[in-house]
């Protein structure tokens, strides 16, 4: 059957009008099937012969057939170069993003980008992610512009990747040394005198400007004695909480001198100091300070000395021990001449060319300047413009200022130097080395970070590791109990389930934002912090950081409605006032024993009351009586008060013997038949207790007391 469509598109074609009548489409289907399926020429009933081509009812018999070249055109781009397919890459399930990386030669970056139009990728966010959907890599290759093929994971031995860390030089010639200055570190108890015998040696009054009259954190000085030699002196402190800082100042020095006061003799501090030194295998010379104070023991000190194991050079050992009195300048002579002795016997040399190598002795954030580190030059000569690497920090050295805060051009080697131009805040105790180029410092540091990462992970996976085994005891203790029942008994839960997310604690807490002037007063503040363990109050550190409080620091406090401690820093006046206004507390001491103080006091108050018993007074029961109330009869205790006084309201206790009959309170109190509130000594009276089931019998004793709700006062011992 013809469409209506090829009869209409015929009757057109013979110069009909409108739609064929049924009688005229009658008339054209014939001459239509003709020109169909008839290979000659056909007669059309109104307009004669007709061509075979012209009654084709398609349009395209009207186009013009393409050539061969035209043909083979079609697959050929604009520059006549066959298209290339899309490359195949290899995927295998359960290959992680990192492999992925690899397989498509991109970035994590760009990876992740791509992920961002892929459906359930979210979940691989990370490396070291397992990709198990199969889906979701197939669409990502897609995405990426690459055909895939399903091959085998390839072999999982890792590929040792290369070092791309910052090390130390070879020893250099020893034609190429230089004689340096003596890096030496005065160390002792606190109060001993220390900073004194600084300021003495240098003539400066350092001494006055530090709070509490100690030293809260360590100072590197460059000092040229009256001798005309030039020593480097790094000034420790002797307080208790800055260890850290005493053992950091004995692994950086050629020289240890121990300040003992002769009135003190040797303390605990002193003892730490000697046991930095020996372990860091450091010449020790002795000052026996304070010769000049009432009570001085020199003797004494010395046999101290002998015990800690120092034996001093009048008793055969090597160790040399001058009595000085730092106030007085009382024969600083003969120790700086100590010092000049040891520091030619060591034969202190160091190579000023090449890359600098030094060690960050503290760092700290300035208003004006900002990120400083102050380092000691070991090898090489430091210039602006150098490029240092500490730790996970680094530096384009932007100036240098020598300890008295003046520019200085060059740093030779023994030179303490403060180093502005740092990206990122060094820890004390970094290791500092100079590198090439700024893009050799951040692929060090990027390789440091990665390093880093690695190691957390590890520690992770060994506490996940833990986890799992713990698991699979109790699962194959259960395992084992089922067999021996059977497999058609089921083992029923005999406690609920227990929740795989635990409820954080909900007891008292103290939250804390800590600001410091300087990264080694910040170490000594946590470590002290590291000795709070207390079950009664969680101390929660929520930040802690260098330099001055920071509006950001304001809202953390407030979020977790914490308190701010500014150790030894400053408070801008539009931060105290943000402060106010969002009633968050900021609590400054510039003494660190004060600052614990302080928390102690936050501490003992989150602390809930504490249950203390009063006893009030006794009594010795003479005999029981028995009075009838209504239908009830009640036993009554005859007494009489050997002790204090009685009270209504208070609490008794029922004693006979050794054992506690019954506690509780009274329902009446009477002397005479009179009902009474108090009974004093000596006096005898009746006690109705409100439970009328308790017996009394002769010799019974008898306490009243009360129970007093007081403040408790934290247990923390900071250890000073």
């Amino acid at each position: 059957m013809l469409r209506r469509t090829s009869i209409l598109r015929r009757w057109l074609q013979l110069g009909g009008a409108g739609y064929p009548s049924a009688a005229q489409q009658h008339n054209v289907r014939p001459v239509l099937e003709s020109s169909i399926y008839a290979p000659r020429a056909s007669q059309c009933l109104t307009c004669g012969p007709r061509d075979r081509a012209f009654l084709s009812t398609s349009m395209l018999a009207f186009k013009k057939r393409k050539s061969k070249d035209e043909k083979s055109s079609v697959f050929l781009n604009p520059k006549g170069l066959k298209k290339e397919k899309n490359p195949v890459v290899g995927i295998w399930k359960n290959m992680t993003v990192q492999e992925l990386a690899d397989v498509l030669e991109k970035d994590l970056d760009d990876l992740y980008e791509i992920f961002l139009y892929v459906d359930n990728s979210d979940p691989y966010d990370r490396p070291r992610a397992a990709i198990d959907n199969l889906k979701v890599i197939q669409d990502s290759v897609k995405k990426a512009g690459f055909r895939f093929k399903i091959d085998s994971p390839p072999d999982k031995k890792e590929k040792q990747k290369e070092f791309k860390d910052a090390v130390r030089r070879p020893p250099a010639n020893e034609s190429e040394l230089v004689r340096r200055p003596p890096v030496v570190t005065i160390m002792g108890h606190v109060d001993h005198g220390k900073t004194t015998l600084l300021d003495s040696l240098r003539h400066s009054s350092i001494v006055d400007t530090e709070f509490g009259g100690i030293t809260q954190h360590i100072g590197a000085f460059s000092v040229k004695l009256d001798s005309g030699d030039e020593v480097t002196f790094l000034d420790t402190p002797g307080h208790a909480a800055f260890k850290a800082m005493r053992a950091r100042g004995a692994n950086v020095t050629d020289v240890v001198v121990l300040v003992v006061a002769a009135d003190d003799g040797v303390m605990q501090q002193t003892r730490e100091s000697i046991q930095f030194a020996l372990k860091a295998r450091v010449p020790i010379i002795v000052a026996i300070n304070k010769i000049d104070k009432a009570g001085a023991d020199i003797s004494q000190a010395k046999r101290d000395l002998l015990e800690c194991g120092l034996q001093l050079e009048e008793d055969g050992g090597d160790v040399q021990a001058v009595p000085i009195s730092a106030l007085q300048g009382q024969n600083l002579d003969l120790l700086v001449e100590a010092l000049v002795t040891q520091a030619e016997l060591l034969n202190l040399r160091a190579d000023p060319l090449g890359f600098v190598e030094a060690v960050v002795v503290e760092s700290r954030t300035d208003p004006g300047r900002g990120k400083v580190a102050t380092c000691i030059i070991q090898r090489g000569t430091l210039r602006k413009g150098a490029v240092l690497v500490a730790g996970r920090a680094w530096a384009k050295v932007r100036n240098m200022f020598s300890d008295g805060g003046k520019p200085i051009k060059a740093a030779p080697p023994g030179t303490p130097v403060q180093v502005i131009g740092w990206r990122d805040l060094p820890s004390a105790g970094d290791e500092v080395l100079e590198v090439e180029s700024e893009h050799r410092a951040t692929e060090v540091v990027h390789w440091r970070e990665n390093i880093a990462a690695k190691e957390k992970e590890e520690e992770e996976l060994v506490a996940i590791q833990e986890k799992l085994n713990e698991h699979l005891k109790v699962y194959r203790a259960q395992l084992e109990e089922r067999r021996k029942m059977g497999i058609r008994y089921k083992i029923r839960r005999k406690e609920p389930r227990e929740k795989e997310i635990k409820e954080v604690a909900t007891g008292p807490r103290v939250s804390i934002v800590l600001k410091g002037d300087v990264d080694g007063s910040i170490e000594a503040i946590l470590d002290v912090l590291e000795t709070y363990h207390s079950e009664e109050c969680d101390l929660d550190i929520i930040s802690y950081g260098v330099g001055m409080v920071t509006p950001n620091d304001i809202t953390m406090a407030e979020t977790f409605s914490g308190t701010i401690y500014a150790f030894n820093t400053t408070v801008p006046p539009e931060v105290r006032k943000l402060a106010l206004t969002k009633k968050v507390t900021i609590k400054e001491s510039n003494i660190i024993y004060r600052l614990v103080e302080d928390l102690k006091e936050d501490l003992s108050e989150q602390l809930p009351l504490k249950e203390v018993e009063e006893v009030l007074g006794e009594a010795n029961l003479l005999a029981e009586f028995v009075v009838t109330e209504g239908k009830k009869k009640i036993p009554v205790a005859g007494c009489r008060c050997v002790k204090g006084s009685l009270k209504r309201d208070a609490l008794y206790r029922l004693i006979r013997g050794q054992d506690i009959v019954h506690e509780g309170p009274l329902a009446s109190m009477r002397h005479h038949k009179s009902e009474v509130e108090t009974i004093n000594r000596d006096k005898e009276c009746g006690l109705m207790f409100e439970d009328e089931t308790v017996r009394f019998e002769p010799g019974d004793q008898i306490i009243c007391y009360k129970i007093n709700k007081v403040k408790q006062t934290t247990d923390w011992d900071p250890g000073f």
